[in-house]
């Protein structure tokens, strides 16, 4: 007997729905998470600057035909690119990532809300400046802000429970999703616009996580979050233009998400959307590192005086960490590139030990090619510690702890140093903002004249003024 499929059209499902409904119609009320947004968004812009230092970032910026210009189209900051807000948020995702120096959120996935900035600012400089040219008043940087909150939230909130890298997916799919969502709001869309655009979102499915993963660690990891939120503003402007979305595009039985990337399970999201993820947001202020090693390299900092003349001595160096940086970070053999070393636990405490700092070009092949670094490298140790795992998921502590601790040949040892929190926690804030200030002026002044930094750090600082600025007019303040 034949059986057949029913074709009934199902309601959407609950995940689509529930953030359409967040973009849409939640408000805002943290004044933390506002404050924080700020403190993003100077961050996210100074990380972009400085990467515009190096050639193999900026070989991914411009147009995609060369020459192509685009009246009152989107600005890349610290360049003269004008493009359409597509081409531009994969050059302004590409610019934020690059340096693996930008914010991180760590739970059963993880990954960079701050990815999103790049279709973020490219749609807000849009219509903003479209706006103008029609009449209409334009975006102010208060708007960026709370698109900003909101894709925190939706990224984060799904990264709680539903793990992408366990079934061997990048966390940029959540980059996708959250964009997808809150650029069509930005657009004007509705509900059902919004979760068409979320819909096709998913349908996608997600980039495999190989780009990220030992032995074929590469570049792709730095710009595979621009791909995400430009292809984000792309479907969004789809959306807009009437393009159907797909209702049970997460559970349809056979052919939905769920089943055919995520080996079966259902998407879980028991956390209402609100601003926690922006509120409790990770910052790497000090030292560009992968989140998981940040704590580690502090170690390594504490140490460098007491080891760095005596490095040929050393026996062993052990550091004890949490079951997440063992699977995603710790590996030995060589290494073939910049993106491989920035996912290495172990080059980076190396570095850390012997030179007492990290910057972005303790990765470039000229430092790495330091004979000191590999000896530390096959003398490490990496253990596990079961607590520091399951301090890293509980969500009243967020912890990413390190140890270390050095034996040397005739048999003394260093103290065990141990960070739980990194600088960049909120739990650290106090002592973390005046870094991060610090991060911007620094970042600002590889790009701009001295006057233009003043500018720029003053407005930024004068959160009002900053909040009732035309986007245009911010935007405009980064362009060379």
């Amino acid at each position: 007997m034949a059986s057949h499929i029913s074709n009934t059209r199902p309601d959407p499902d609950p995940i689509l729905v529930d953030i359409a409904a967040y973009v849409a119609q939640e408000a805002i009320d943290s004044d933390l998470a506002y404050e924080t947004a700020r403190h993003c968004l100077m961050d996210s812009l100074g990380c972009a600057l400085l990467a515009l230092r190096y050639p193999e970032c900026t070989k991914h910026l411009g147009p995609t035909v060369p020459g192509t210009y685009v009246p009152h189209g989107a600005r890349v900051p610290g360049t003269q690119f004008e493009l359409d807000p597509v081409q531009a948020a994969y050059n302004i995702g590409c610019l934020i990532r690059w340096l693996d120096y930008n914010d991180t959120w760590l739970a059963a996935e993880w990954g960079h809300p701050s990815d999103n900035l790049g279709g973020i600012l490219a749609i807000g400089d849009y219509l903003s400046r479209q706006n103008l040219a029609d009449g209409k008043p334009p975006l102010l940087v208060r708007d960026l802000l709370t698109a900003m909150i909101k894709a925190h939230e939706i990224q984060g909130v799904l990264a709680l429970e539903n793990s992408l890298n366990r079934v061997g997916l990048d966390h940029v799919h959540f980059v996708k999703v959250a964009s997808a969502a809150v650029i069509t709001g930005m657009l004007g869309g509705t509900e059902e616009e919004i979760i068409n655009a979320v819909s096709n979102a998913f349908a996608d499915g997600g980039s495999l996580r190989v780009y990220r993963q030992a032995p074929n660690t590469g570049s792709r990891k730095s710009w595979a979050a621009g791909d995400a939120t430009s292809r984000a503003v792309w479907l969004a402007l789809m959306a807009m233009k009437g393009e159907m979305g797909y209702p049970s595009v997460l559970s349809a039985e056979g052919w939905g998400f769920c089943d055919v990337q995520f080996n079966g399970k259902p998407f879980v999201c028991q956390q209402p959307y609100g601003a926690y993820v922006m509120e409790n947001v990770l910052f790497k202020i000090a030292f560009p590192a992968e989140f998981h090693a940040q704590t580690a390299v502090e170690c390594a900092f504490q140490l460098h005086e007491s080891v760095k003349d005596r490095l040929d001595e050393i026996d062993e160096i052990t550091i004890t960490t949490h079951e997440s940086a063992i699977r995603i970070i710790s590996k030995t053999g060589a290494l073939h590139n910049p993106a491989d070393r920035d996912h290495c636990l172990q080059y980076m405490a190396a570095i850390g030990l012997i030179y007492g700092t990290l910057t972005a070009d303790h990765y470039e092949d000229e430092v790495a090619a330091d004979p000191r670094i590999d000896a530390l490298r096959e003398k490490m140790t990496v253990v596990e510690n079961p607590q520091y795992s399951k301090d890293y998921l509980d969500p009243d502590k967020r912890s990413i702890a390190n140890a270390l601790q050095i034996r040397f040949k005739d048999g003394p040892t260093t103290e065990k140093v141990e960070v739980e929190y990194p600088i960049g926690h909120r739990r650290r804030r106090a002592e973390g903002i005046p870094l991060l200030e610090e991060k911007f002026t620094n970042n600002l002044a590889t790009r701009f004249p001295a006057k233009q930094v003043r500018e720029i750090m003053e407005l930024c600082l004068d959160r009002e003024r900053l909040e009732a600025m035309p986007v245009h007019d911010f935007i405009g303040m980064f362009i060379i």
